[in-house]
């Protein structure tokens, strides 16, 4: 009698811890991935929405394609949405990056491009991006990108607009086209333990392809990546953006996390971070990063410290999808005057 009343309180337990772990098996085997994303800082206030994606293998040797679309609503009545698509095709020789996105965008600046001034502005945003390359040996890729934006800004108020105004910054239509030069030797695209990525780039922005305004950029992005430990990483990324007669609204940006990406440009941006990512537990990791950007070119240098944008913060990732590496991720970020973000996105920052 009394063996038979403790079997019978131990087996729904049992079932229960069962259950639990098969759902979450399945929830991590489905092709089907949603996720909430929120982010808060200065610039948008505090947005909330989520992103719904479907993953896809297209043949054995491929990595995982990705389908997905997005949607954000902040404090500061700004609404950002999109589609994006990340594929790996015919044995991974073949990859495509494309993307959709809308959005209106209320900014409240306290300082302005580094004039001291504050400004709130409102914008809206619609652009598409594709970029298409070929593994033509090795590790090696090359290929092709394009890029269409309209992009519409006003001022809050009267002396916003003036300020504008005198700032250049007006409203414009940009189409651009460029060549792709990467490396790429990565074991994992999104949750890298080690190897290379080197991607050379530019954009030529021209009348022609539907644009307001004949400009140039150029773009350098190396990031590395070096196991230690027990599933420990050290990841270090270092950009450069270069632009040539650019409209100020689409010059260099710090594009450091905890700064506000369009407050602080140059003609020339230059930025490294290094971040170390630990595994505490199967399915965690928690990250520690610096970095610093500096913004030269013109009158500009990196030997004065104002144009000069440090940077650091913590983060904690959770692991949603193991065999594709799909990570939950949690930072906050810091940098000087004030400047902060909280982030809950997919995927490391790099």
């Amino acid at each position: 009698m009394s063996c038979s009343g403790a079997f019978a309180q131990t087996e729904p337990k049992e079932t229960t811890a069962s259950t639990k772990e098969d759902a979450v098996t399945k929830l991590e085997k489905s092709p089907w991935l949603l996720a909430p994303i929120f982010q808060s800082n200065p610039k948008l206030g505090t947005s909330l929405g989520a992103i719904a994606g479907y993953v896809h293998y297209f043949d054995e040797n491929s990595r995982p394609s990705i389908f997905a679309a997005l949607g954000q609503y902040t404090s500061t009545e700004s609404t950002v949405a999109g589609v994006q698509a990340r594929a790996s095709f015919d044995e991974d020789r073949q990859r495509v990056i494309a993307g959709m996105v809308y959005g209106y965008i209320k900014n409240d600046y306290s300082d302005y491009l580094g004039t001291g001034i504050p400004l709130q502005s409102n914008s809206d945003v619609k652009g598409m991006i594709g970029r298409y390359t070929y593994r033509v040996h090795g590790n090696w890729f090359v290929g092709v990108q394009g890029l269409y934006q309209n992009f519409g800004i006003g001022g809050e108020t009267a002396f916003d607009d003036m300020v504008l105004d005198v700032l250049g910054v007006a409203p414009y239509k940009s189409g651009g086209l460029g060549l792709v030069a990467q490396y790429d030797s990565r074991d994992n695209e999104n949750l890298p333990t080690q190897g290379w990525l080197a991607t050379l780039n530019n954009m030529a922005y021209r009348e022609s392809l539907g644009g307001q305004n004949d400009f140039d950029v150029v773009r350098a992005d190396f990031r590395y990546y070096m196991p230690h430990g027990k599933g420990n990483v050290l990841a270090v990324r270092q950009l450069n953006h270069f632009t040539d007669d650019a409209p100020t609204q689409v010059k260099a940006p710090v594009q450091l996390r905890g700064y506000k990406i369009g407050q602080y440009n140059g003609d020339y941006m230059s930025q490294i971070e290094v971040e170390e990512r630990y595994r505490f537990a199967e399915k965690f990791t928690a990250s520690l990063f610096l970095g610093i950007a500096c913004t030269y070119g013109g009158s500009r240098s990196c030997s004065d410290s104002t144009n000069l944008y440090p940077a650091g913060g913590v983060g904690v990732q959770y692991i949603l999808k193991p065999k594709e590496g799909i990570v939950l991720n949690l930072e906050y970020a810091a940098g000087k005057d004030s400047n902060y973000g909280v982030y809950l996105k997919i995927g490391y920052a790099y």
